[in-house]
């Protein structure tokens, strides 16, 4: 299991960790694609500890919300 310090650092601006809404996480993956220069994005999408409930909502989620909004914001920024 994680310790909450490790948490906290990791679903920051800069951490490893896209933790939140469906909108909070679109925005940190849209503003990091293009700095790794990456055109794909995949996630783990379970930790310890996380119900199979929640991890089948954080696929579709992920598939329903979090996919469309990154296009939108990509697309957005592409055209500025």
């Amino acid at each position: 299991m994680p310790t909450r310090d490790f948490y906290e650092r990791e679903v920051g601006p800069g951490g490893a960790l896209y933790v939140g809404s469906p909108e909070t996480v679109a925005q940190k993956i849209a503003a990091n694609l293009p700095l790794l220069g990456a055109s794909r994005f995949d996630l783990k999408h379970g930790m310890p500890g996380m119900s199979q409930t929640s991890l089948v909502s954080s696929i579709e989620l992920f598939g329903t919300r979090v996919v469309p909004r990154v296009r939108e914001l990509l697309a957005v920024r592409a055209a500025a």
